[in-house]
């Protein structure tokens, strides 16, 4: 388990690079001169890189493994985040646009961040059997509304250093939240063992019984498990899983990337808009690490996961229909618990049977179609925004796609037997 708070807090870094920008945009557009599709569009084109290079990224961890690869995606996208922060100089230089530069820049943190969450995933599934295995992803992503509630408030005040040094507040908010990241991937690569016969800190027999655990437990799952790199790919269950992961991250990062918008919209100054945005997060948390234990404690993850689901099409979707702030933000922390509480039980659905070499693929997969909502999501609000002078369209389009993901997560179902406790005999 000591490895476990080093990957939260690695998660917790990466969470906040990857949405900050949602701040940032209080006072960045104004500087930029970008409209509300234009953001949208910036905000969610990093996921079209990160769709792009998703697979071929955990294809390479596997083989050279999680300790280089990971502090090598740290690395890259601390560097490029930071660089958000000198869009006018680049532009400059460069003879660009700031808005195209924006969008470079949002690209190139995709392409750098691309196989750090599945590659986490994997590295996760090699060290716990699956028994523990919703509570330990509950415990990982739990690092998404944790960031993000401690990250609004210290975004906000960080927005208040406008004019320190010549810069504006929005540029130190990039340049202090990307030096983490940098630092952590030397911690990374010095921390990290790619496999559990290399993490000397347990106890011999434990390191055996872990062995010996998991190799049955894998031995199970490549019965069913596609056979290869490629299998994993069109197999229909990655596909169908894919689907559900798309309608709960739409969910997540359309309301993410514009939750500060439309608090401020309120008529709150920006430092209440840094506390009053951390709400939905603070109970997002509390779902995630709650939600996974109770999945793991009676081993059912098929009802778990609608349940959650239906709470975010219902929270997100009704707070649509809401103009009274209090009652809105209300809706909002509901959307939130379903969102989050959805992610550790949907992660232990693909890992219950991909196995071998179909294992990081795979789950790269999922999580590079999944993701691809993150473009979807931001975009739809920020055109619905333009386009209406509103809101309520755009939520009520990424509540759909929760209940989309809901219906298809019950059609496909799970089999529990896959996650049990395998038999001496095995």
């Amino acid at each position: 388990m000591a490895i476990h708070p080093f990957l939260i807090l690695c998660y917790f870094v990466a969470y906040l690079d990857r949405v900050n920008v949602g701040f940032a945009k209080l006072t960045m557009d104004p500087d930029l001169k970008l409209s509300e599709t234009a953001f949208g569009f910036g905000a969610g084109v990093f996921f079209l890189s990160y769709f792009l290079f998703e697979v071929p990224s955990n294809v390479i961890l596997d083989r050279v493994g999680a300790r280089i690869w990971i502090a090598r995606i740290m690395f890259s996208w601390g560097v490029v985040s930071g660089a958000m922060a000198f869009i006018p100089q680049i532009a400059q230089a460069t003879g660009l646009s700031a808005e195209h530069t924006f969008y470079a820049l949002r690209f190139l943190l995709g392409f750098a961040e691309a196989g750090f969450f599945p590659g986490i995933i994997f590295f996760l599934t090699l060290r716990f059997p699956a028994a523990y295995r919703a509570r330990i992803v509950g415990y990982f992503v739990a690092a998404i509304p944790l960031s993000a509630a401690v990250g609004s408030p210290v975004s906000a005040a960080l927005l208040g250093l406008d004019g320190a040094a010549g810069l504006r507040g929005w540029q130190w908010l990039f340049i202090v939240e990307a030096m983490p990241s940098i630092l952590l991937a030397f911690v990374t690569y010095f921390y990290l063992t790619d496999r559990p016969a290399d993490a000397r800190w347990l106890p011999d027999d434990r390191r055996r019984w872990l062995q010996g655990r998991l190799a049955a437990e894998d031995a199970r799952r490549e019965q069913v498990s596609p056979a290869s790199v490629l299998a994993s790919l069109y197999d229909y269950r990655v596909l169908a899983l894919s689907l559900v992961y798309f309608g709960a991250v739409a969910c997540g990062y359309g309301v993410a990337f514009w939750l500060p918008t439309i608090v401020k919209g309120f008529g709150l100054s920006i430092a209440m808009t840094g506390w009053v945005s951390a709400i939905p997060y603070v109970v997002g948390f509390g779902g995630t690490v709650w939600w996974g234990l109770r999945s793991d404690l009676g081993t059912e993850r098929t009802m778990h996961l609608a349940f959650a689901l239906a709470l975010a099409a219902i929270g997100i979707g009704g707070s649509a229909l809401l103009a009274d702030p209090a009652t809105k933000m209300i809706a909002l922390t509901i959307g939130a618990f379903g969102v989050y509480a959805s992610l550790p039980i949907f992660w232990t659905l693909p890992t219950a049977f991909l196995a071998g070499a179909a294992a990081a693929p795979g789950i790269a997969a999922i999580n590079s179609i999944g993701n691809l909502s993150g473009y979807f999501g931001p975009f739809v609000m920020g055109w619905v925004k333009d386009a209406t002078g509103g809101f309520a369209l755009g939520l009520m389009t990424i509540a759909a796609c929760a209940l989309i993901a809901l219906v298809i997560a019950l059609a496909i179902g799970h089999d529990e037997r896959l996650e049990r406790a395998p038999e001496a005999a095995e």
